[in-house]
């Protein structure tokens, strides 16, 4: 039987999330979401929430990236900030599980180190991923002994606040591809073309996220009346 790793090798992964707020916000058009990623050749879903993962694993039988979204007052790290959300998420039965892996303090007072020994601990064979915004933090993840790595969150901390991945040169990607020893590297974040998608398969990620280019359509059609202008 091929790993959860091997099953989503040069693949497509598609995320389908929708927060509150937004016009596709539904636990059923997420799952119903997950179907068409499906058949259009996805090896694998990205997605936020318990009732969100519970449907799609529902309606497909693709691995599913977990992540549970929760802000906790002022505190900067919500992408599955404490072992509260991994506990839910493990009760999902996701294959992979997504965090934050920046090098903030978590809502618990916890740093990265704390927290992830304390979910290895608890769930000594999960497989998890790293969202970080950094080089360095990439290869800290590394050295922890998460399985995954991404650059999810370059663009969203203070110290790369305003930044974008330029997918016309992948410089981080690339640089997190030659520094990273043990874990497998995913490309995310903008990556909203096929045509990017091929090329970062070609700097040896291991698979490719893509959200907002395929399952926002309020995005999708932003673009569309931008080029109209």
């Amino acid at each position: 039987m091929q790993s959860v790793l091997d099953q989503i090798t040069k693949g497509l992964i598609v995320s389908c999330q929708a927060l509150e707020g937004e016009p596709l916000h539904s636990s059923h058009i997420m799952g119903r979401m997950a179907v068409a990623a499906k058949e259009g050749g996805a090896k694998g879903i990205r997605a936020n929430s318990v009732s969100d993962i519970l449907e799609i694993k529902k309606q497909v039988d693709l691995p599913v990236i977990g992540i549970i979204k929760q802000v906790y007052g002022e505190n900067p790290v919500f992408i599955t900030p404490t072992m509260k959300e991994i506990d839910a998420l493990m009760a999902t039965g996701a294959e992979i599980i997504a965090t934050d892996a920046t090098a903030r303090i978590r809502p618990d007072g916890s740093t990265l180190d704390q927290f992830y020994h304390e979910v290895r601990s608890k769930y000594p064979q999960a497989i998890l991923m790293a969202d970080v915004s950094t080089v360095e933090e990439a290869i800290h993840a590394d050295q922890l002994g998460f399985d995954i790595v991404a650059p999810t969150l370059y663009g969203y901390t203070a110290e790369t606040q305003g930044l974008t991945i330029d997918f016309n040169h992948y410089a981080v990607i690339k640089q997190i591809v030659g520094v990273v020893k043990h874990a497998k590297v995913l490309a995310e974040g903008n990556v909203s073309t096929p045509e990017i998608a091929r090329s970062v398969l070609d700097i040896n990620v291991h698979a490719v996220v893509v959200g907002g280019a395929i399952t926002r359509p309020q995005q999708i059609t932003k673009r569309f009346v931008d080029a109209l202008l």
